[in-house]
């Protein structure tokens, strides 16, 4: 297996450099020579700021040519690159900031934040961007080992204090070239990117499969109805989350012709629905594609991309992937449900500096505890009952309810909380929090409280009063309880 991510993907394009890389709906498109000259004018500009291999490079900016650009140039200087999502707050990105320590912070030009650390900008108008576009190319790439750290994605656990995961080439490249084949593709298709790019879906899932057989992206800055539906007769593969789904299919106008294009849709980062994939079958005549995944881990199983793929299913283990169930230290037959572990070449190296955490999800004989529930039936097909955490995902968002309960817990007229997702038709889960009001419980308070300490994304879109929180015996509150007596689901369309 190749060892160093940026020599994969520019060699899987060499025969070609004149192909469309990038086209955009204004009508510009770039092709993967440029793209590439690109990214390597973005690793001079690295090297004139003196990051060097193994430097930690912090982008916190708008899905764009130059963000992705930033993230190749890094994989070819060497540098570890860190994606933020660009709705986190400003604690959230100090909180960041100080456990990455990166060598260099990169913001989008009308960014004000005070990092403590080296700042530079990119977009038409960066720092950063002007010095590359000045910069000659940078021919040479940094050698590396598999085994080193590539990028770090930083998620939370139930402690709240996010996690940074470092995922190495040699992941990245097992990962990306297993979906690659799988999911049959070639340079021929057209991939429609409307996810962002500061996770695994829409950085790697989406961009290597493409980029790993020199394909066409039609790229979109954001996910929106009309966009979609206006370049959707152009592509050949979407891939999106279950919210774009159901938001899809309150449009009239999205019909079984505009969709006769494509061969693929696949679905990720959060469950969806029987209706929305008995709903979406009914109107396009294509059966969604549903994969199952985790940071730590990437792409773990997926349903068949000829065969059946039954809704409720996630399919089955990718290619170099093992899968155990685990119920009290005993692997699970054929249709027991237990905790998913996996092992493969997909895994991470561990969460940056937390070797403790680390230990307690990587066990000794290599398999990762996932903490999520499910079972393998006698044809090898994974279902997920449910998550052995209280994750909730909204709009293929994770949020982690601790971070928000240590917030609530603060404000004055709160005595205690708990953060649940209720389930929503639009964003699959929406976040409610259940209060037990100190004195006289005052929403507006809570929400100037909040209002700079989230990302508008884990905004409680209800506050539920009650005089006590179910507990078990253990004192440990039962959000299951919570869940069960709060849970609606709206009508479809609503």
């Amino acid at each position: 297996m190749p060892n160093n991510l940026f020599r994969t993907l520019r060699e899987s394009a060499e025969d070609s450099p004149q192909k469309h890389f990038l086209s955009f709906p204004s009508g510009l498109s770039v092709s993967y020579g440029d793209f590439f000259e690109l990214a390597a004018r973005y690793a001079s500009a690295l090297e004139s700021n003196g990051i060097d291999k193994g430097d930690r490079v912090l982008a916190k900016a708008a899905k764009s040519i130059h963000f992705l650009a930033l993230y190749v140039s890094c994989l070819q200087r060497g540098a570890i690159f860190i994606p933020v999502n660009p709705l986190c707050s400003e604690e959230e990105m100090g909180y960041l900031i100080n456990d990455a320590d990166p060598a260099i912070v990169v913001l989008d030009p009308d960014s004000a934040v005070d990092t403590g650390v080296a700042v530079a900008t990119i977009g038409e108008s960066g720092t950063l961007s002007k010095q590359a576009i000045e910069s000659p190319p940078l021919t040479e790439f940094a050698l590396s080992s598999g085994e080193e750290t590539a990028v770090i994605l930083y998620t939370s656990g139930t402690t709240g204090k996010p996690k940074g995961v470092m995922v190495s080439h040699r992941a990245l490249i097992a990962n990306g070239s297993a979906l690659n084949q799988q999911w049959g593709f070639s340079q021929s298709d057209v991939l429609l990117h409307a996810l962002p790019l500061f996770h695994v879906h829409g950085l790697f899932v989406a961009m290597h499969c493409a980029m790993l057989s020199a394909a066409e992206v039609i790229f979109l800055e954001k996910f929106s109805v009309s966009e979609t539906l206006d370049n959707l007769t152009r592509a050949t593969v979407f891939m999106g989350v279950p919210t774009y789904y159901s938001r899809l299919l309150s449009r009239d106008d999205f019909t079984k012709d505009i969709c006769s294009g494509v061969r693929l849709f696949t679905s990720g980062s959060a469950p969806m629905t029987k209706q929305t994939h008995h709903t979406f079958h009914s109107r396009t005549g294509h059966k969604i594609l549903e994969r199952y995944g985790m940071t730590e881990a990437g792409i773990i199983t997926s349903n068949p991309l000829h065969g059946d793929r039954i809704p409720g299913s996630v399919g089955f283990a990718l290619p170099g992937v093992q899968i155990r169930i685990v119920d009290g230290g005993r692997e699970c037959d054929s249709g027991e449900v237990g905790i998913v572990e996996v092992a493969g070449d997909h895994l991470f190296n561990g969460y940056w500096r937390k070797p403790k955490e680390t230990a307690e999800v990587l066990r000794n004989d290599g398999f990762l505890t996932t903490g999520d529930v499910g079972a393998v039936d006698e044809d090898g097909r994974l279902r997920l009952e449910g998550r052995n955490t209280d994750l909730i995902i909204s709009g293929g968002e994770n949020i982690y309810p601790k971070e928000i309960e240590l917030h609530l817990d603060d404000v004055e007229c709160v005595a205690e909380s708990a953060v649940i997702g209720i389930s929503d038709h639009d964003l699959g889960e929406k976040v409610v929090a259940v209060i037990v009001a100190s004195g006289i419980f005052s929403e507006q308070k809570v929400k100037e409280a909040l209002k700079n300490q989230v990302a508008d994304f884990k905004f409680p879109s209800e506050f539920i009063i009650v005089e006590e929180l179910p507990r078990n015996s253990m004192g440990k509150i039962q959000k299951n309880k919570l869940r069960d007596a709060y849970n609606k689901q709206a009508p479809y369309g609503k």
